[in-house]
């Protein structure tokens, strides 16, 4: 079974830049108009932050589900 990732114990969050590599000007300038400039009023850092967030979320979820369908399988 998979352990959780140790996470660093700080008071507040720590930012971080982030770069992205070899994302075409085309798809990043589509998502801006399809995504960013509709939901978010056009700041590409919280919608890459929500973004973050929903799949994390979203991934802890599905783990937590698989996990719920192991234990009740093997009882």
């Amino acid at each position: 079974m998979r352990s959780k990732p140790a996470t660093l114990s700080i008071e507040s969050d720590l930012p971080v830049d982030l770069t992205l590599h070899k994302v075409s000007a085309s798809l990043l300038a589509e998502f801006g108009e399809q995504i960013v400039k509709p939901y978010y009023n056009g700041n590409l850092n919280a919608a890459f932050q929500d973004l973050i967030h929903k799949a994390l979320s979203e991934q802890e979820f599905v783990l937590s589900h698989i996990t719920h369908i192991r234990t009740k399988a093997s009882t």
